[in-house]
């Protein structure tokens, strides 16, 4: 059984609009529809969108906190609005706008709040908040009220409260929001050494595509309320961004190089180093770095691939033209 299912999952929203002086008509908005994807125990998705995609409705619907119109959801095998308390202590849930820790308490005393709560073992809870302190640098701050902790050290504490009743699913809606680099590295370095040592499974919304990067091996986009595509990132980069960049320094400077299949997108360093942009489907690296070196002696060369952000701004562009491929998980 997958850790997450989700089929055909559906959530509308009913408003009332003023119609004349007096009257309000009713009108029915589409939040997400037929929304279907499966994640296993271990996976680290990122679903992502832009503004008003669909993707917090849905986190919504998978922790229980909205019940979907239609569809079929389960999570960790239960049912999340209808097992919504049994539920709550088999999942972390971290959203960057709301916290879960008392405001005027000590960060510690939150802690042991949370232990009696989920009725957590005191030997596990030590062992869990000695890691997370230790992990997440966190021991400065510990007895400081958290109205006073800074955005960086609150979502520190955020993660850890989410993490202490050890959850077998951490969902993070938005976790790097307001945060400075230095505390976003943090907290991706954790996320990930979470999931590779613990086995926890991440499903991640976020704007930070850093954050995708760093952490997400699989990427579900959504726009509209509907899946546009869902695989791996690396197959998704092949599919619909073929274009890579190779790099070229070359032992002394030159003119722009003019190759087939080929376009100088970039020219450093008076010509010794050019950046060269190739359709991948049609010219392999290796067949482009020869054709360089019959032109000019080669020093280096590097190939990068497309960023994340044409990626995903690719897929909005195949939307609109409905030329969305289907990509193989």
């Amino acid at each position: 059984m997958s850790l997450i299912e989700a089929r055909d999952l559906r959530r509308t929203f009913t408003l009332r609009r003023k119609v004349g002086r007096f009257r309000r008509q009713r009108h029915e908005v589409v939040a997400v529809e037929d929304v279907s994807f499966a994640i296993e125990a271990g996976e680290t998705v990122g679903y992502v969108g832009p503004n008003g995609a669909g993707k917090s409705t849905t986190i919504k619907m998978l922790t229980g906190i909205l019940v979907p119109t239609g569809g079929f959801v389960r999570v960790c095998g239960l049912e999340p609005a209808a097992r919504r308390r049994e539920l709550a202590g088999r999942i972390g849930v971290v959203f960057g706008q709301r916290s879960q820790l008392w405001w005027d308490l000590p960060l510690l005393e939150s802690f042991d709040l949370l232990r009696d709560i989920f009725r957590v073992p005191r030997a596990a809870h030590a062992d869990r908040l000695d890691e997370c302190v230790e992990l997440l640098e966190m021991g400065p701050f510990l007895h400081t009220p958290v109205r006073q902790l800074s955005l960086g050290q609150r979502m520190r504490g955020e993660v850890t409260a989410a993490l202490l009743h050890g959850p077998r699913l951490l969902v993070l809606d938005e976790p790097t929001i307001g945060l400075d680099l230095e505390s976003k590295v943090r907290l991706r370095r954790f996320l990930a050494r979470l999931n590779a040592e613990r086995g926890t499974t991440l499903l991640l919304t976020t704007h930070d595509l850093d954050d995708i990067e760093t952490l997400c091996r699989r990427l579900v986009v959504i726009d509209h309320g509907r899946v546009l595509a869902d695989g791996p990132l690396a197959g998704l980069r092949a599919e619909v961004a073929r274009e890579r960049t190779l790099v070229v320094d070359l032992e002394r400077p030159v003119p722009p190089l003019e190759l087939p299949g080929a376009r100088v997108a970039h020219v450093e360093n008076d010509g010794s180093r050019q950046h060269l942009v190739f359709d991948r489907e049609r010219l392999t690296a290796a067949a482009l770095i020869t054709a360089v070196a019959e032109r000019a002696p080669v020093h280096d060369v590097s190939v990068l691939e497309p960023e994340i952000a044409d990626v995903i701004r690719r897929l909005y562009e195949l939307r609109e033209s409905r030329a969305l491929p289907v990509v193989d998980r």
